[in-house]
């Protein structure tokens, strides 16, 4: 059960409440009029508060006892006191607090029981319902939905099964949470939406694949474009430590690394010397290697088949009894 709803109800005695400034503390400074009447405000101490510029009311029933701007974990505490004392944290917000996407300015997503009459308030809250609430919420503090359960979410909230496949993928790779694990949370609660979506992006992860860019490039390059399915995260050795290339083909008789890079730049001196060092393993190695962003694979991804099938065949790759091209753009 979420930790702050034991301070949401009046009929909690006196004696067992945490004092005003303990609870202000723990809410940052933000209060539900449930806990004003319970700790003896009125509703005319409420009002002459609001009106004398020393609190503000923030959501409706939620103040806080500040003026000036919110902090985050002053949003996240309204929104929690605005959804009821079953509300969680879920979908995008769920996913800042594990860490899992990076957190941003926008509202904070909360999920509430089915039955609730809360609903979303722009631009703070956006309100979400749920029949499984009781299921899918993890011991925090604050709560918010378990790390799983926040990957479905994001993923059936996306706007066409595409964007969900790559939605679970990516975030499936950024946790240690296996296949077996996600696909046991799929079992038991059925998504609604993008069920056959869901399922195919848990297989292209069963098969190795680790964000939506390595997505885009086996759909996009390899399969419409005729080109031999690769090895996913190949381990390699290098200064003694074992490091993972995207694509390989050396099963099919190439040796030859795609390196698949969604990052904008190479910020993290570690990761930029870690490329660097890789990159020097592979020459030494007398291996072809050849690097993509996503730029090149969603705009150019038959300029990236051709590069790739240029250096397959100079390789040693025996492209008789391969797939056709499929692709209705250069075919």
């Amino acid at each position: 059960m979420p930790t702050h709803r034991r301070w949401s109800e009046d009929s909690i005695p006196a004696g067992q409440r945490p004092s005003w400034p303990v609870l202000l503390a723990e809410q940052h400074g933000i209060v539900s009029r449930r806990q004003l009447h319970a700790y003896g405000h009125t509703m005319s101490d409420i009002r002459a508060n609001l009106a004398g510029g020393r609190w503000q009311r923030v959501l409706p029933r939620v103040y806080s006892t500040f003026t000036g701007g919110l902090s985050r974990s002053a949003k996240i505490h309204a929104a929690l006191l605005y959804g009821s004392g079953y509300a969680i944290l879920s979908h995008r917000t769920a996913a800042e607090e594990w860490k899992i996407l990076p957190v941003n300015e926008g509202p904070v997503e909360i999920t509430v029981p089915y039955t609730f009459s809360a609903i979303s308030q722009a631009p703070l809250v956006i309100v979400h319902r749920s029949r499984a609430l009781p299921h899918i919420a993890a011991g925090t503090n604050p709560p918010r939905t378990r790390v799983t359960d926040t990957i479905l979410d994001l993923a059936t909230s996306q706007r066409t099964p595409r964007q969900a496949t790559n939605t679970l993928v990516d975030l499936l790779g950024r946790t240690r949470i296996s296949v077996a694990t996600m696909e046991a949370c799929v079992l038991a609660r059925p998504p609604f939406r993008y069920r056959p979506a869901i399922r195919y992006g848990l297989a292209l992860v069963g098969g190795g694949l680790m964000s939506a860019l390595e997505v885009a490039y086996k759909e996009d390059v390899e399969d419409r474009h005729g080109l031999p399915l690769g090895s996913r995260q190949t381990p390699f050795e290098v200064d003694g430590k074992t490091l993972w290339e995207d694509v390989t083909y050396d099963d099919h008789g190439a040796a030859v690394t795609v390196r698949l890079d969604g990052r904008a730049t190479h910020a993290t001196p570690g990761v930029a010397f870690r490329d660097r060092r890789r990159d020097n393993a592979a020459e030494l190695a007398g291996r072809a290697r050849l690097v993509y962003g996503w730029q090149d694979v969603r705009d150019s991804p038959c300029a990236v088949a051709a590069e790739v099938r240029t250096i397959l065949l100079r390789e040693g790759w025996n492209s008789r009894g391969t797939r056709k091209n499929a692709c209705p753009r250069c075919r």
